[in-house]
């Protein structure tokens, strides 16, 4: 293997990266790239991608010293607050970027992407949707980046849209088999739709997350309410129950005669994610999460998938005696048999997914709330000195 392919790949990851599961940092921040974390990470741990937060961008604005000396640059220049959240962000994932360009470059293109957010208020207007991945795909500048879009309807016509245009996309949301049959159409639509444009399909990159830790927290929460031994024995089984249903789906599809066709014109598969963590909003890393956030990623094993964790469980690792093999794979009866048990105790899948794309929805707005007034506070407080003085 020369230099050039050469993957790290730590000890501490390494068990999962044998089994063909990605690991990747859920919560990429400007604090861990600023204080070498990352480098460390991808270099000692083997991590292979990195998922921004919005969530600790919010906080960061007003607490880590780099924002206030880029802000107040950008307040000197007489920025306005949209441009300089888009300066902000792009900032950030560039840096997230070079640090996992020798990744991606190394497994041509497999690995080595930075996912990020995008602004909430184009809502359900998929052209402004579009425009917004572009712009901001624009601005980094880089080959590395994806761009989050919700699998909301109006976010389903943009990844068509972005995918046509070669953009890489990172589906969110996803909580059911059939919004997942929906994405994976509009990941077929778009990449055919640049093959007859004759654009090459090789370096197009796309993956779908599903939140299987909040997943668990939602219905949990609804069987200790219910109680009984029945509730006690469904308890922390629909997260896997879900991925291993979603993985029936994904080998169904890259079975079919559509794929296929896709593929002899080099498509990459559309990898799933699996989000190991429950939101913690204004917590970069509540140790709390690790344990189970582990629990999931030994839990969650089969070839092409990608599982996010949190810096610490990176850096924990994951013991290769833990690993029992692929537990996906022909596992879709058992998780089967989960639901049904939901639904006999009135948890419906449909609804709850239904319930949860409705609570991030309104999440992800509230957070961005967060994140814009940051930067319109940011850029005052920068300002006051040079309207004092004046």
């Amino acid at each position: 293997m020369t230099e050039r392919t050469a993957v790290p790949s730590g000890a501490a990851l390494r068990p999962l990266v044998c089994e063909g599961v990605s690991p990747w940092l859920d919560g990429s921040c400007r604090s861990l790239l600023a204080s070498g974390a990352t480098t460390r990470l991808v270099r000692d741990t083997g991590m292979r991608g990195a998922l921004a937060d919005p969530a600790i961008l919010a906080t960061a604005l007003t607490e880590e010293p780099s924002y206030r000396d880029q802000l107040g640059h950008l307040a000197a220049r007489e920025v306005d607050p949209a441009a300089a959240l888009r300066a902000i962000t792009a900032y950030d994932a560039r840096w997230s970027c070079d640090e996992l360009l020798p990744v991606y470059e190394a497994t041509e293109g497999r690995d080595g992407y930075v996912s990020m957010d995008l602004d909430p208020r184009p809502g359900r207007d998929p052209a402004a949707i579009v425009a917004a991945a572009l712009s901001l795909t624009r601005a980094v500048n880089r080959p590395n980046v994806l761009v989050k879009i919700p699998a909301t309807a109006a976010g389903l016509a943009a990844v068509r849209d972005c995918l046509a245009l070669r953009l890489g996309v990172h589906v969110t949301e996803v909580f059911s088999t059939a919004r997942y049959q929906q994405v994976v159409d509009a990941y077929f639509d778009g990449l055919e739709r640049a093959r007859g444009d004759g654009l090459p399909l090789s370096a197009v990159a796309s993956v779908v997350s599903v939140p299987v830790a909040r997943l668990d927290q939602a219905v949990d929460s609804r069987l200790r309410a219910l109680g009984g031994g029945a509730a006690r024995r469904l308890s922390g089984a629909a997260g896997t129950a879900l991925a291993r249903l979603l993985y029936r789906v994904y080998e169904e599809r890259l079975g079919g005669t559509r794929w296929r066709a896709l593929t002899s014109a080099e498509a990459r598969p559309q990898r799933l994610v699996w989000l190991t963590a429950p939101p913690a909003p204004a917590v970069a890393e509540p140790e709390g999460l690790v344990p189970g956030a582990l629990r999931y990623a030994e839990r969650l094993v089969a070839w092409g998938t990608v599982s996010a964790l949190p810096p610490a469980a990176l850096r924990a690792g994951v013991a290769a005696e833990r690993l029992t093999g692929d537990t996906l794979t022909d596992e879709h009866e058992a998780g089967e048999e989960v639901w049904r048990g939901l639904e006999g105790l009135g948890i419906g899948r449909n609804a709850t997914a239904a319930a949860l794309e409705a609570e991030g929805e309104r999440r992800g707005r509230e957070i961005w709330r967060r994140v814009r007034a940051g930067v319109r506070e940011g850029l005052r407080a920068a300002a006051l000195p040079r309207t004092a003085h004046a």
